[in-house]
């Protein structure tokens, strides 16, 4: 397998000696595209099929569901960041990037971009793309910022690019960064390859003078605000929405999502830098078509009905099992398994920066959040929704993991109502004459959950954990929306009580790259977005500096983003988990059976077994560009 060079040796791919090249019958008959060869780089990567060489043609039948799910795209289509995690999440290899190449301290990163790339629409893609995206978007305020990327920092710096020709570049750190590259490689962190500089100058007004005015036109204030929806980069996954966008991946929009309300379709990119063994330019599917269906309801009559091909979010519940077991033949699918990898089942969160100053006094206090986690039944969640399949546990790491410590999983697991409601007496011992407690400004003391209502499983958890929290005298209620107004409302605002999220990670390097949970470092740390913020740019007018000890555990994150040494790596992690242990900053209800997924028994090149995970964003590293059907 391919590894970082950890004394400076270029981890390349395979070279394309001795392949084929086949055609690309599809466009072929159009007359308007140079030859495959002329489409393709001097060194496309060879892809091995999982099982066997496939054919070009076909639909790839798929579903987005709801407002909010644009994230799918990233599983399905769009995980073509420079490095990338291999199919066993055993480790990173070369991807966009031809090679990397990494110094002894981890402070100097080489990428060697593919001579002869190109975009979606056949124009070049070289380091001008990348330093547009750094110089115009990522370090230019004006530009739409997206410097939150932690990754990017080491001792409180920004790496620095250096263009060295138009395929090299590298970047240069303070001080050792040894995640960059694990970075790069986790999903929707590939901004990088998704900047097209051709086509995003025509918005800048260091390109364009005539930017305002193209903006006004399309009734935006001034340039700045076109050109932060055209790049994308400023909020989460816009840039599906755009049909006109030239892309490196895969497929190519026709039909974007949001332009059309029955379906979004992409198809084949002509210029896909990819091939497989016997020298076919993937992708083999001609298009995918997204069926937009309003609810997992509508997607799980869909997939019995043969119309899916392949899907586990939304549908694949333990609830619903049972359901698409009996309805494999008639819906011609098979059942893969999913390894589970997310930090629990469901992750209570309540709103630690809290705009109502006595809420957010209350969510701070750490007994108060110990007293809501006894309250909670755990065994009876897991028995009625996940058929008993799971362990009262906090988020955390998985059991056998070097880095598992006990405390953190199972402290305030059990069930104790008595123990919860004395712990609450000595902190709002005031109560109404419904028996709800009075909170420090006498009126009664209500936490409002605002749920993702596609997330079935979080409403079928919540419907049990409401009255919980009321017999220890809590008014909980729970309010479900669209994951548009979800994102709105919880990850992108403070004037809320609390949610739910899921994810993060339970295990080794993934947990290292996403400790949502463990510090505030990152917008999917929603229990305290404010915090986050700090973290991640703490000029943000909407950052809020935290407590000393939330800053120390902070600062712990990033001396380990600063360690390239794996021994290191492990001592400091645990420090952080032994810490978080303490803070207890938000409380779960189990970790994660295995899951499961669904695919029609005609797909070729799926894997059987894979990771869950939206870091290895299932199935994107599994390479859907391989998958054909029979």
């Amino acid at each position: 397998m391919n590894r970082i060079g950890r004394r400076g040796f270029i981890v390349s791919t395979t070279a394309l000696a001795g392949v084929a090249l086949c055609g690309f019958p599809v466009f072929a008959q159009s007359g308007d595209l140079p030859a495959l060869d002329k489409r393709l780089p001097k060194n496309p990567l060879i892809i091995t099929p999982t099982d066997r060489p496939g054919v070009q043609g076909g639909t790839w039948n798929h579903a987005l569901v709801g407002g909010g799910s644009l994230s799918m795209l990233i599983r399905y289509q769009s995980y073509e960041p420079l490095v990338r995690f291999n199919p066993e999440w055993t480790g990173i290899e070369p991807n966009v990037a031809e090679s990397y190449e990494v110094n002894e301290d981890s402070t100097v990163y080489t990428f060697k971009l593919r001579e002869g790339h190109k975009w979606s629409d056949g124009q070049p893609f070289t380091t001008e793309d990348i330093r547009f995206w750094y110089e115009d978007i990522f370090t230019d305020p004006e530009g739409g910022s997206t410097n939150g990327q932690s990754f990017w920092q080491a001792n409180g710096q920004i790496g620095a690019l250096e263009i060295v020709d138009e395929t090299t570049f590298r970047v240069v750190f303070a001080a050792p960064n040894g995640f960059f590259a694990q970075g790069l490689a986790w999903a929707n962190q590939d901004q990088l390859t998704r900047a097209p500089a051709h086509y995003l100058k025509q918005f800048h007004i260091r390109y364009n003078p005539e930017a305002n005015a193209l903006a006004q036109a399309q009734g935006f204030e001034g340039w700045g605000a076109l050109f932060a929806r055209e790049h994308g980069l400023a909020e989460d996954n816009v840039h599906f929405q755009n049909s006109n966008r030239p892309t490196l991946n895969a497929w190519m929009f026709t039909s974007a999502p949001g332009e059309d309300t029955e379906r979004a379709i992409a198809v084949r990119n002509p210029f896909y830098f990819k091939v497989d063994t016997a020298g076919t330019q993937l992708p083999y599917f001609d298009r995918v078509v997204y069926q937009m269906v309003a609810d997992p309801e509508v997607l799980l009559l869909k997939t019995l009905q043969g119309e899916i091909d392949m899907m586990d979010q939304y549908i694949a519940t333990p609830t619903n099992k049972p359901v698409l077991f009996d309805g494999q033949q008639t819906g011609d699918y098979r059942f893969y398994t999913l390894r589970e990898t997310a930090a629990n089942v469901m992750v209570f969160c309540l709103n630690l920066n809290h705009t109502d100053d006595v809420k957010n006094a209350l969510f701070n206090t750490l007994e108060f959040r110990q007293a809501l986690s006894l309250a909670i039944n755990r065994q009876d969640l897991i028995d009625a929704v996940f058929v008993g399949q799971g362990a009262p546990a906090q988020p955390s790491i998985i059991e056998g993991d070097p880095l598992y410590n006990e405390r953190l999983a199972t402290q305030f697991t059990e069930y104790d109502p008595v123990r919860a409601n004395e712990m609450l007496d000595a902190i709002v011992p005031n109560r109404d004459s419904a028996g709800f407690r009075l909170d420090p400004a006498g009126r009664r003391l209500s936490i409002i959950f605002e749920i993702d209502q596609t997330r079935t499983t979080f409403v079928d958890m919540f419907e049990l954990a409401l009255p919980m929290f009321e017999a220890v005298g809590i008014a909980a209620q729970m309010r479900t929306m669209d994951r548009s107004l979800w994102e709105t409302r919880v990850r992108n605002g403070r004037e809320f009580d609390a949610s739910a999220h899921q994810f993060g990670a339970n295990s080794g390097i993934a947990a290292m790259l996403d400790p949502r949970y463990f510090i505030p470092f990152s917008s999917n740390s929603i229990y305290a977005p404010g915090w986050a913020l700090y973290f991640t740019a703490p000029e943000n007018p909407d950052a809020i500096e935290p407590p000393q000890a939330i800053k120390d555990q902070q600062n712990r994150y990033r001396e380990l983003l600063a360690t390239g040494d794996p021994v290191e790596q492990q001592v400091k992690m645990a420090e952080i988990l032994e810490v978080a242990a303490d803070q207890m900053l938000v409380f779960g209800v189990s970790l994660p059976a295995d899951g499961y997924g669904v695919v029609k028994n005609n797909m070729v090149n799926t894997m059987d077994v894979m990771p869950n995970s939206f870091g290895w964003p299932t199935p994107g590293p599994s390479r859907p560009e391989q998958f054909f059907k029979t």
